[in-house]
C-alpha cells in the first residue's frame, strides 16, 4: 500500500531531526494509515501524529491549529504548490504511479479517433507516463502537446483541481485534451477550464472516457447564475486554509456586491458542511474557496453557490459568455 514511501523519506526525517511530526493522507489511504504512522515512529524514533482530516490536496495540509507541537509535516498522494506558504517543513510524497504501457495506451486512444493536435495533462500519480506517452502518441500521427502552466503549478502538464494553466496555456494550438489518471474529478475541472473536447484516459484500467459534455455542463452553471440574478442578500464564502484563503478577494466581492445595491456578508471556515449554510437568512453564496465546491457539490447544499466570476456575471459586470473557470494563481 505504501510502496512509494522508502528509505529516503526516512532518512531525510532522520536528518530533519523534528521533535515531532504529523502525517496527513488522502482518503482513500486512511485505512492503512497507522501502519505507516508506526513504520515512521520505528525509523525515526520520534513521535509521529496522525492528522485525523484527510487531505484533497496540497492546498489543506494541517494547519498549526491542528497539530501544534509538530514541526515538520509528511502529506502523501500529493506535489507541492509552490506558491504556497508552509507554516512548518513539509515533506511531500507524491506516491508517483509506474504503471501504464505506453504504446498499448496510444493504441487505444487512436482507435478512438481522438483529434490528432492534443494537449496532455496528468495528475501528478501518474507524470511519469508524460514523456512515453508523447512518444507513443506521435508514433501513432499524433502532434502531443504538454503546456506549462503558471506558479501554482510544480510540473509542466500537471492539473489541479483549481488551475489548469497548463492546459490553457496551449488551449488554441490544440483541438483537444487527453486527461491521463483516474477518476472524474480533474477531467470535469478540464472541461470547465478550457473549451475544447476532454476525453479522460485511465492508465491503470486501460479504458478511455468519452468526450465530456462542456456545453451540458456550462448551461447548467448559466441558468444556475441567472436564477439568483435578483438575489439580495450574499454570503461570502472563505476558507482559513493557507493554500485556499482568498479574503483579499472575498472583501473585494463584497465591496462589488454593496455597489448594486446587495447585502454581502463574510462567511469564514476551514472545511466546509451543507448543513454549515442551513437555516441562514441568504439567498445565495459566492465561494472563494476551492471552486470545485460550487461546481462539484452545489446541490447539496441549501442555496444557491456561485464561484467569483458567476457571481460577477450575476451582477451583470460579466457576459455569460465565454464561461470563465475560477483559476486560483
Amino acid at each position: 500500500m505504501f510502496g512509494h514511501v522508502g528509505p529516503a523519506l526516512f532518512e531525510a526525517l532522520r536528518e530533519a531531526h523534528p521533535r515531532q511530526i504529523v502525517l496527513q493522507v488522502p482518503a482513500g489511504l486512511v485505512r492503512n494509515a497507522h501502519e505507516l504512522t508506526a513504520r515512521i515512529h520505528e525509523e525515526t524514533g520520534v513521535r509521529v501524529t496522525l492528522a485525523t482530516r484527510p487531505c484533497f490536496g496540497a492546498c489543506d495540509f494541517p494547519s498549526r491549529d491542528e497539530a501544534p507541537r509538530a514541526d515538520l509535516a509528511v502529506v502523501l498522494g500529493h506535489a507541492p504548490i509552490p506558491n504556497v506558504p508552509l507554516a512548518r517543513t513539509t515533506f511531500f510524497v507524491e506516491m508517483r504511479e509506474p504503471g501504464g504501457d505506453a504504446e498499448a495506451l496510444a493504441a487505444t486512444v487512436a482507435s478512438a479517433g481522438v483529434p490528432h493536435r492534443l494537449g496532455l495533462i496528468f495528475s501528478v500519480q501518474h507524470l511519469d507516463l508524460a514523456e512515453p506517452l508523447q512518444a507513443a502518441l506521435a508514433r501513432k500521427g499524433y502532434a502531443p502537446r504538454l503546456g506549462t502552466g503558471d506558479r501554482r503549478l510544480a510540473y509542466p502538464g500537471q492539473a489541479l483541481g483549481c488551475n489548469y494553466t497548463s492546459a490553457e496555456a496551449i488551449a488554441r494550438e490544440v483541438e483537444a485534451f487527453l486527461f491521463v489518471g483516474t477518476g472524474r474529478f480533474h477531467p470535469l475541472g478540464l472541461a470547465f477550464a478550457v473549451d475544447r473536447p476532454v476525453w479522460s484516459l485511465d492508465p491503470l484500467q486501460k479504458t478511455l472516457e468519452p468526450a465530456i459534455d462542456r456545453g451540458s455542463l456550462i448551461r447548467r452553471r448559466q441558468l444556475l447564475v441567472a436564477s439568483v440574478r435578483d438575489a439580495r442578500r450574499w454570503g461570502v464564502l472563505v476558507s482559513t486554509f493557507a493554500g485556499q484563503s482568498r479574503m483579499p478577494m472575498a472583501l473585494s466581492l463584497q465591496e462589488r456586491a454593496r455597489a448594486h445595491g446587495r447585502d454581502a456578508e463574510i462567511l469564514s471556515f476551514d472545511r466546509l458542511d451543507p448543513r454549515d449554510l442551513e437555516g441562514r437568512a441568504l439567498d445565495a453564496y459566492v465561494n472563494t474557496a476551492c471552486p470545485r465546491i460550487a461546481l462539484d457539490d452545489s446541490p447539496n447544499y441549501p442555496k444557491p453557490v456561485l464561484t467569483p466570476p458567476e457571481f460577477l456575471m450575476a451582477l451583470d459586470e460579466l457576459p455569460l459568455e465565454p464561461y470563465r473557470f475560477d483559476t486560483y494563481h
